[in-house]
């Protein structure tokens, strides 16, 4: 493996650190203050190919790597995490379409996502579904060229707001994961409505609902593969989405630990900088070792998804637990090396905090990714 990011690589890095110096860290704090969710910026980072980054380019996807993506996560992130973690759900959105769509389906989809012309939103998560996906209660009944839905998803990122779903629901009598279907659905169809806004710790930027279906029609044109397929497809996906949130972690870690150095230079206590104190520089140390360290997992688990490895979804799993875990601690560490002023809203770290604190939630619990790591060492 690669350590290093090649010349590509680190050209489009530097591409989007200036894109995001320049678009996001000037309003970051605005836009999580006023849970605003800045349609313009991301149709800006589309134009910078940044809405499709692992699609295929024959219908507009950049047709860059795993590594490619959760590099450009993680400096976004440095920024504002919540906006790069809605990114990287519309990324996995395309990228289901992309992978798991027919020609037509792509063709349909998948250009209109790289532009973000269409913003989208990706829906497991029940009010009584979360960690244990397959037990879902949304139902899909056939009704000749249609589905029927019936059911709710709930912490939807983007629900009310992203112009397409996708969504796993049951269908037919197969109960548990073999009976899981994923569908495609527009925002506007009969039957389709939305909760409130959830009043959330972070991630403010970004709106979060339940989604709900009462008898909402869909053609069977947008059904996501074949019926059954659902859970498969939902698995690939979040095998994808660890090692995403994982990089957001990361940027998150580093945004913290960047303002950290800076501060601790200025500060001054007892005649000195507080950067001299040997205390502070040990803390520092072990900040930037165990980013670093973090960084290494999520690295070599995007360039398993890439490699297509037999223990890619072990690694994923790994390194989500890892960067997540390790991301909150960095953060918190360098809340409190700026004492008093790390608690005010006016310094970014508070908002850092809360932003990551969900990471460690969602796309399946750090106490899930240990139940898959266990299974996989005890099935050896």
């Amino acid at each position: 493996m690669q350590m290093d990011l090649n010349e590509d690589q680190e050209a489009v890095r530097a591409m989007v650190a200036e894109f995001t110096a320049n678009e996001i860290a000037p309003y970051a704090g605005e836009w999580d203050a006023t849970a605003t969710f800045p349609v313009d910026v991301f149709r800006h980072a589309a134009s910078l190919g940044l809405a499709a980054i692992y699609c295929s380019d024959d219908f507009g996807g950049s047709g860059l790597s795993r590594l490619d993506a959760a590099v450009i996560f993680e400096e976004i992130a440095t920024a504002c995490p919540a906006t790069a973690a809605y990114l990287s759900i519309h990324n996995m959105c395309a990228w289901m379409i992309d992978t798991f769509g027919s020609e037509e389906q792509r063709a349909q989809w998948v250009p209109r996502m790289a532009a973000m012309e269409l913003f989208s939103s990706y829906c497991l998560t029940e009010p009584g579904s979360g960690s244990d996906a397959a037990s879902l209660r949304t139902r899909a009944v056939r009704d000749g060229d249609d589905y029927v839905l019936t059911g709710e998803k709930a912490f939807i990122s983007g629900g009310g707001m992203s112009d397409l779903y996708i969504v796993m629901v049951h269908t037919g009598g197969v109960a548990g994961p073999a009976g899981i279907t994923a569908l495609l659905v527009e925002k506007g169809t009969p039957g389709l409505s939305f909760g409130k806004p959830e009043k959330k710790m972070g991630w403010r930027n970004q709106p979060t609902a339940a989604v709900v279906f009462q008898d909402c029609r869909v053609p069977v044109a947008n059904r996501l593969g074949a019926e059954g397929d659902g859970f498969k497809i939902a698995m690939k996906a979040l095998d994808g989405g660890r090692v995403n949130i994982g990089a957001c972690s990361l940027g998150g870690a580093r945004g913290a630990l960047t303002a950290a150095l800076s501060y601790t230079r200025e500060r001054r206590q007892f005649g000195r900088a507080i950067a001299d104190f040997q205390a502070t520089q040990f803390r520092l140390a072990d900040m930037a070792t165990e980013l670093e360290a973090a960084r290494l997992m999520v690295h070599r688990a995007a360039a398993s998804l890439d490699a297509g490895h037999p223990d890619t979804t072990l690694r994923c799993a790994m390194a989500k637990r890892l960067a997540t875990d390790l991301g909150f601690r960095v953060v918190d560490e360098a809340l409190q090396l700026h004492g008093g002023y790390g608690y005010l809203q006016a310094f970014p770290l508070e908002r850092l905090l809360r932003d990551l604190r969900v990471h460690r939630i969602l796309e399946g619990t750090n106490e899930i990714m240990r139940v898959i790591i266990a299974r996989k060492l005890l099935a050896d």
